[in-house]
């Protein structure tokens, strides 16, 4: 029991990482070509592209701003919660 709440947290974690990392890569543009930046970048953009995409599609970027990540780290929170309070 204790060991998937462990794996539940781990998972949660590194995706709020992960979002954060893209937020963080949006405001400094990094070259995508760059030996060191690049295969990061992509690493991060293929990771989380499939969770925000759906949430892009249901509420696209209103005056210029995306709000998927913020809603992504909402549901994700909500998501944990409720995993905890079932085990």
């Amino acid at each position: 029991m204790i060991i998937l709440l462990q794996l539940v947290n781990l998972i949660y974690y590194a995706l709020v990482i992960l979002i954060f990392a893209r937020f963080v890569f949006s405001w400094v543009r990094p070259d995508p070509y760059h030996p060191t930046w690049g295969p990061i970048l992509r690493f991060v953009y293929q990771a989380t592209e499939p969770l925000l995409a759906p949430i892009r599609r249901l509420l696209p970027p209103q005056a210029g701003l995306d709000f998927s990540p913020m809603i992504l780290l909402f549901g994700i929170y909500i998501l944990r919660m409720l995993l905890f309070s079932l085990l």
